[in-house]
């Protein structure tokens, strides 16, 4: 099996590979992740995906590099990481009783042989009613400045939420496992 690079420099995606029992390395992909004009969400998504797994290619020639890319729609728009927490109330508050699509896109370049598979996969969280009070709680307790959407779902996000839908919960934390899990088995990699 060539050795395993992921590369993010995300500790959620890290966290998340971590459950297939096979040792990585990481990366950090040093790209502009700003969206092209006119970018549909989709695009921007399988654009950077493919860019990380690129910058990682030069430094790493006989390995699978996994790669990742996440963003968060709501009303149409963009939804990125609030950054403070003034902007995860102004998402949070948005998203009430709304639903957000999360597209998640996966990489595993083979830098040996140059095969690239791709794949985004979607996963729809429907937020119920939140009252003020409710998301300044939330906030002050996880303080998701660094997550798209303002909340993790695998802590007291979840909380935050009417349902869920879509076919792997793993990909609204950041790396989607099971399509990622196939990709490895077209290269060999035995699973579990």
């Amino acid at each position: 099996m060539l050795p395993l690079v992921l590369a993010s420099t995300s500790p959620f995606r890290a966290e998340l590979l971590l459950r297939l029992t096979l040792p990585f390395d990481t990366f950090a992909p040093d790209i502009d992740e700003t969206p092209e004009p006119g970018e549909s969400p989709e695009a921007m998504v399988r654009r950077l995906t493919t860019a990380k797994a690129n910058a990682a290619r030069p430094h790493y020639p006989a390995h699978l590099i996994i790669a990742s890319d996440q963003c968060a729609v709501c009303d149409g728009k963009i939804i990125g990481k609030p950054g403070n927490h003034e902007n995860a109330v102004a998402q949070l508050s948005s998203f009430a009783g709304k639903e957000v699509r999360f597209l998640t896109g996966v990489a595993l370049l083979n830098t040996e042989t140059g095969n690239l598979q791709l794949d985004i996969v979607p996963f729809s969280v429907t937020f119920r009613d939140l009252g003020a009070e409710e998301i300044e709680r939330y906030l002050r307790k996880e303080q998701p400045y660094n997550c798209a959407g303002s909340f993790k779902s695998e802590g007291l996000g979840i909380t935050l939420f009417e349902k869920m839908s879509g076919d792997d919960p793993s990909a609204l934390i950041g790396l989607p496992l099971i399509r990622l899990a196939a990709f490895l088995r077209e290269e060999g990699v035995a699973l579990p």
